[in-house]
């Protein structure tokens, strides 16, 4: 079975072992806006070990439509009308233990006074985000301006910038099956110019799930496919029409073996789906999904409670923590490893979701009431959240 991965690229040597990774170092995890932490959390790019699939055939296939794939297009300049809004995004991750790596991916100017689409797994967890322009030979410092994790869409503000060029957002509800794309990115991290590969779309509407290494599922559904080719590094860069406007984002691809790096199965948030999480980013409404800001941190990171765990802790329900951040509201309140969190201001929490959204609403500075048991007994305390990473 073909394994789905998201297409953040980890910068091989950066921590001894590591390897390709969707923005989380082996051994390590990706941090929440609200300071909770999968473990390990998103998919992983194209690279070594195993994920699965929604269902064969979910979405709508249809005929070809909208343009045949045999039609001449040169990707090279549909790339030239895009590229002078096509970004280079550069974090750095840093795990409890303070062991770090760098990530790459790619970005979208959206305004031409900074603001930047990107996939939310290109920027999770991250303690610092670089943006490169490219056409601009000039890099920046970028804040997170929110983020939908379910949608796999975070919106970026670049610090002082202005008179920026930004690509053009075509209508997804009107691309067919067969229509010719062009997929975009920075392939590999290697950053400069951006590579540009052709292709069609394969299919529309299509549901895929990715599971971690630790059994966790996480779905994304009506996204384009595509058989453009596509490397790590390419998250978060444009899936443009012929005209070079874009019709989504290059967000996940499908391999079959390990060791392959490119993917000719590739899968993209549509622009309408993207552009409604801008709007409601721009417009401050914060909500179940969608993250504004910068979150309150609790500084934990956490797993799902499986009966292993239950059993060994004597402990029925609850998200378990693993790992505390040193000096972190979690560590001050001296909730530790093997803990077992039950609720945040007196609302129980059963899964690992349930605590991200717990969380979510609440800001730096606030404080939110965390009940959990250990093997000392059962604890109930008011903790002030600190200022973390994206979720």
């Amino acid at each position: 079975m073909a394994g789905i991965y998201g297409l953040a690229f980890l910068a091989a040597g950066v921590v001894a072992g590591i390897g390709l990774s969707g923005g989380v170092l082996p051994g390590l995890t990706a941090g929440s806006a609200s300071g909770v932490h999968i473990q390990p959390q998103l998919p992983r790019p194209i690279g070594p070990g195993t994920a699965g699939r929604g269902p064969a055939g979910s979405g709508s296939q249809g005929s070809a439509g909208g343009g045949s794939t045999s039609q001449v297009l040169n990707p090279q300049a549909v790339a030239a009308k895009v590229d002078p809004a096509v970004v280079d995004i550069n974090t750095v991750l840093t795990s409890a233990g303070g062991r770090s790596g760098a990530a790459a991916g790619t970005g979208m100017l959206v305004t031409s006074s900074g603001e930047v689409l990107t996939n939310n797994h290109v920027i999770q967890g991250a303690t610092s985000i670089r943006v490169t322009v490219p056409s601009q030979s000039r890099t920046y410092t970028a804040t997170v301006m929110g983020e939908d994790p379910t949608a796999d869409v975070a919106l970026l503000k670049l610090q002082s910038a202005s008179g920026l060029s930004t690509v053009g957002l075509a209508d997804s509800s009107t691309v067919s099956v067969g229509q010719q794309v062009v997929a975009i990115g920075n392939a590999l991290g290697q950053g400069g110019t951006p590579t540009a590969t052709q292709g069609a779309i394969t299919a529309l509407n299509q549901s895929i799930t990715v599971t971690d290494d630790n059994g966790q599922d996480r779905q994304l559904s009506g996204l384009l496919e595509s058989d453009a080719s596509i490397s790590p590094g390419d998250s978060g860069g444009p899936l443009v029409n012929a005209s070079g406007q874009v019709l989504g984002m290059i967000t996940a691809g499908s391999v079959q073996g390990r060791g392959q790096q490119a993917s000719t199965d590739g899968y993209a948030v549509p622009t309408n789906t993207a552009v409604s999480v801008i709007h409601q980013i721009e417009s401050g409404n914060a909500s179940s999904t969608v993250i504004i800001g910068v979150p309150g941190y609790l500084g934990v990171f956490v797993q799902n409670l499986d009966a292993s765990s239950s059993a060994r802790l004597g402990v029925s329900s609850g998200v378990l923590v693993t790992d505390v951040v040193p000096g972190s509201a979690a560590a001050k309140a001296r909730l530790g490893p093997d803990a077992v969190i039950t609720a945040i201001d007196g609302t129980a929490v059963n899964s690992v979701d349930a605590l991200g959204q717990a969380l979510h609403g609440h800001k730096p500075g606030q404080q939110v009431r965390v009940d959990w048991t250990d093997r000392q007994g059962s604890h109930s305390q008011s903790v002030t959240l600190d200022s973390g990473p994206p979720a």
